[in-house]
């Protein structure tokens, strides 16, 4: 691979946000780079953001432009970072003037898990008793939940993985649900008690994947950045963030999505739920990979027309109280 480069090298500044998720997944970024370009120096930088400060208020209420990435972006924007690792869900659709996405990586597994307090290792979502507590801090998984399993309970969890999980283990809640990857990537797979199938739980927007930041003028950091791009995960997700965007939803609206790619075939399927669970519309289309993003566009046109819009129209209003 041919780059342009200044001379000697620049070092290059990699933007993280400082839990331990966040910079499992920078480090291996730094890694895979550092592999391919031993000559360079990546250096991380870290930093908090607003969602990582804010832990005592429900997600939704907060809102989330960029609550999970200002801070690294502006970092960016003021040339004192190169570019940010961000799980790809966290990402908004809409990005920041002079930013753009630079790469996606590889997919891990963009379910969603069920894990269970010690009590119930013997039980299944469907299994779970009457009332049983469980807890999420996302509207799309408490919808899709609260529409198959309305006999359970559901309550508001915040806080990184581990402090959740001691929340769980002490008995505050009966079950939580996580992200497949989240736990993989922490080695924490044997938390893992069911892996929630998609005909319960569509996955959020990009779950899974990673998402590289960087400034759309920096054409070296462009460049360097493909050799982690992982196409197919791009397709998939590209196709799911146009899928969002035209439905003008955040990471914390019920919106749901599930992607497959046989060969150059894309399938997407879409979900908008009503936050109590009652209505929920659904649909999938398919087409070429190479047209991803029409996909998704064509997909949220299709909900929309289907009343997508009246439940996220009744959602925003409830939020904003």
């Amino acid at each position: 691979m041919s780059l342009t480069v200044s001379s000697p090298p620049r070092t290059i500044r990699i933007a993280s946000r400082k839990s331990q998720l966040a910079l499992v997944q920078t480090y291996w970024v730094q890694e895979q780079l550092q592999k391919h370009f031993p000559g360079r120096t990546f250096e991380v930088h870290t930093m908090s953001t607003q969602g990582d400060k804010i832990l005592d208020v429900a997600l939704a209420k907060i809102g989330d432009k960029g609550l999970f990435t200002k801070e690294l972006e502006v970092g960016m924007l003021n040339n004192e970072t190169d570019f940010a690792v961000h799980s790809l869900k966290d990402l908004p659709t809409r990005l920041p003037q002079g930013l753009v996405l630079g790469c996606v990586t590889a997919r891990e597994n963009p379910a969603d898990a069920l894990v269970v307090h010690e009590k119930h290792k013997d039980k299944q979502l469907d299994t779970l008793p009457e009332g049983a507590v469980i807890g999420t801090s996302s509207l799309r998984r408490l919808a899709q939940l609260r529409h198959h399993f309305p006999h359970l309970a559901f309550k508001d969890i915040r806080g990184n993985l581990n402090t959740r999980l001691g929340k769980l283990d002490a008995g505050e809640y009966d079950a939580l649900i996580l992200a497949v990857a989240g736990l993989e990537r922490l080695g924490m797979s044997d938390r893992i008690h069911q892996v929630i199938p998609s005909e319960v739980s569509l996955h959020a927007v990009g779950q899974g994947a990673l998402g590289i930041e960087c400034r759309a003028e920096d054409s070296e950091i462009i460049e360097i950045l493909q050799v982690i791009q992982h196409q197919p995960t791009a397709y998939r997700c590209y196709a799911e963030r146009a899928f969002l965007r035209e439905l003008e939803g955040g990471c914390q609206v019920p919106i749901g999505v599930n992607t497959h790619l046989d060969g150059d075939t894309l399938t997407l399927t879409g979900m908008v739920a009503s936050l109590d669970g009652q209505r929920l519309i659904k649909d999938t289309i398919t087409g070429a990979a190479s047209d991803a993003e029409q996909i998704g566009i064509q997909l949220a046109q299709l909900l929309r027309e289907k009343g997508a819009k009246a439940i996220l129209d009744e959602i925003f209003a409830q939020i904003q109280r």
